[in-house]
């Protein structure tokens, strides 16, 4: 098992839990209100008047079949409009109840 750990710009809310839909991805933890800043060329997310745009954030745990394909949609979503952004990061679960 992995867990995954999406963030995005909360404009790209719907497209991430459409995209766990469609890979039948059922269980999920959602974050919202997340504040940051993409590594790169990120700009803040913090939710004031200077930087308005928050992040949100979901984290899931799949199968290791499922990580491929839900990291290159994931990425596909990102090319389409990188300056909205999204990224994924995924862990090993060792134990789960």
């Amino acid at each position: 098992m992995k867990s995954v750990f999406i963030v995005f710009n909360q404009a790209n809310t719907d497209k991430v839990e459409y995209i766990l839909d469609t890979l039948e991805i059922r269980g999920f933890t959602m974050f919202e209100q997340v504040q940051g800043r993409g590594s790169v060329n990120g700009e803040p997310r913090r939710g004031t008047h200077t930087w308005p745009e928050m992040n949100s954030a979901i984290m899931t745990v799949v199968e290791d079949d499922k990580v491929d394909e839900l990291l290159l949609t994931i990425k596909k979503l990102d090319l389409r409009a990188e300056e909205v952004g999204v990224k994924a990061f995924v862990w090993n679960i060792e134990q789960m109840i």
